[in-house]
């Protein structure tokens, strides 16, 4: 509570500081990055709103009609584990086995479990999980199966096309599921009784689930994921309303079995790419979800989000430093996006839905209003008044303390000091790296992958590639610094 005051003081601290002449002197800056600011409000309190109507009135609802309809049908379907594992410490491999095994056993209508592993230690340490959580289902052994495909150290994408295919022989039923589980994901005990009934709409493709995490690194890292998952938690309930979320989670999703397991879809999964006019054929090494989630939206789909089930997801902290462990992820995770976004938005929006539509323009159009105000504030403190920073730096602390209050208000817990400042740091920053991102989609990396070695020779053509990129980074950045000086009347 002390941190909190504090803030609070130092915020108005900052306001109250700054000589009123100064505020006149940069009007044009402010009214600019206050239009920026409005836009961007106005669209937060939609997503709000509309996780707010989604979590109490329309989830419920959908809830208790796929409830109704699966005890209608009065068949049991069966569910499918697929999960991937690879250099992955025992203890949590044995953590993540042992909530399959359990979910598993405890799916009404059986369980088949197809791990997809390269290290024969991972084999032994499986079977030893599902005989220990067999002991305490007695009966149920027959009910539940296994199957271990071991592969190369080719990559994910060839770990789950090998098991779908494998999946796709045991002839899986037309609402039967298959659930992708990252090595490292804990899923709940009552994953599939309760995911199962959604599957009785034709129309649903897929769902995916609230998450929260286990994060093993430092205090920043623990918190700023934790805000994520809150953050995230909002963006799927305001999506879910519309029947189409972003994403399929790659830690955790559902899939109906009979799209999971249809050629076309393990194809995708398997060899994805985009064709760039300027980098060529881009395959994508990284992304799985988003390639499963563009082959169900290419198709009409819907796809869901549970907010009543919960992955816990075991993350390590994949660098020393908090800032080079938060770059690495998101330059992952926004390559994901950015690789997939332009082919999405190519789709009718009649199609996928106009809101869906909207919020995949806005996930490209934000990169540059995020950046557009910092850059108006530098650029008014060098050319005008340096008093702009105060005012500048008291109104983020305010805004972001506010979104803070709200967001974990969904929660219904509180947050610490942190939550605002690495808030702003998500979205500044994120906004960095996508920019960064946007103009080299062909870079890619996994955050296991092993390094290449600093002797690699760079062919020539990649070295023009990555010189092309900087060329069309710095002119956007540019033409960006250009446009905020002439609308703020700053130069």
């Amino acid at each position: 509570m002390l941190a909190h005051v504090i803030y609070l003081l130092s915020m108005t601290i900052l306001a109250l500081s700054v000589p009123h002449p100064t505020v006149s002197a940069v009007s044009g800056t402010l009214i600019t990055v206050g239009l920026i600011g409005a836009w961007r409000y106005a669209w937060a309190g939609i997503n709000l709103a509309r996780a707010a109507y989604f979590l109490n009135f329309a989830y419920p609802r959908r809830r208790r009609q796929a409830a109704e309809a699966y005890t209608a049908r009065g068949l049991k379907d069966h569910a499918y584990f697929l999960v991937t594992t690879y250099k992955i410490a025992p203890e949590i491999s044995t953590r993540v086995y042992r909530s399959i095994f359990e979910a598993a056993f405890r799916a009404t209508g059986g369980a088949t479990i197809v791990a997809s592993i390269v290290d024969e230690a991972d084999a032994r340490l499986i079977r030893r999980v599902m005989a220990s959580v067999a002991l305490h289902h007695p009966g149920r052994e027959a009910t539940v199966g296994l199957k271990i495909d071991k592969i190369e150290g080719t990559g994910k994408r060839d770990a789950l096309a090998t098991s779908l295919r494998s999946i796709a022989r045991l002839n899986p039923g037309r609402n039967d599921i298959v659930i992708f589980v990252d090595g490292d994901s804990c899923v709940p005990h009552d994953v599939v009784d309760r995911s199962i009934p959604f599957f009785t709409d034709p129309s649903i493709g897929a769902v995916t689930t609230d998450e929260l995490s286990d994060t093993q690194g430092g205090r920043l890292f623990r918190d700023w994921f934790d805000l994520r998952f809150s953050q995230r938690h909002v963006m799927m309930s305001s999506m879910s309303l519309g029947g189409r979320v972003l994403t399929l989670t790659g830690r955790m999703s559902i899939f109906r079995a009979s799209l999971a397991t249809d050629p076309g879809f393990v194809d995708l999964v398997r060899n994805d790419f985009i064709d760039h006019w300027r980098l060529g054929r881009v395959h994508f090494l990284t992304g799985d979800d988003k390639s499963t989630w563009f082959w169900l939206l290419q198709r009409g789909y819907k796809m869901l989000y549970l907010p009543d089930l919960c992955t816990l997801s075991i993350e390590t902290q994949p660098k020393d430093g908090f800032l080079e462990s938060a770059t690495t992820l998101m330059t992952r995770w926004f390559g994901n996006m950015l690789r997939t976004n332009a082919r999405a938005l190519a789709l009718p929006a009649s199609r996928i839905g106009y809101f869906t539509w909207w919020s995949i323009l806005d996930q490209a159009l934000s990169i540059w209003t995020t950046l557009a105000g910092p850059a108006s504030i530098l650029l008014a403190a060098f050319f005008v008044s340096p008093w702009i920073l105060p005012i500048y730096l008291a109104w983020v602390m305010f805004t972001r303390y506010l979104f803070c209050t709200v967001i974990m208000s969904f929660r219904g817990e509180s947050f610490p000091i942190t939550y605002p400042f690495l808030l702003y740091f998500s979205q500044v920053g994120g906004a960095i790296v996508k920019s960064f991102i946007l103009f080299r989609l062909d870079r890619q990396r996994w955050t296991r992958q092993s390094g290449s070695g600093p002797n690699r020779t760079i062919p020539l053509g990649q070295r023009w590639r990555a010189l092309s990129s900087t060329y069309m980074h710095c002119l956007a950045l540019g033409w960006l610094i250009l446009g905020v000086a002439y609308v703020g009347n700053i130069i």
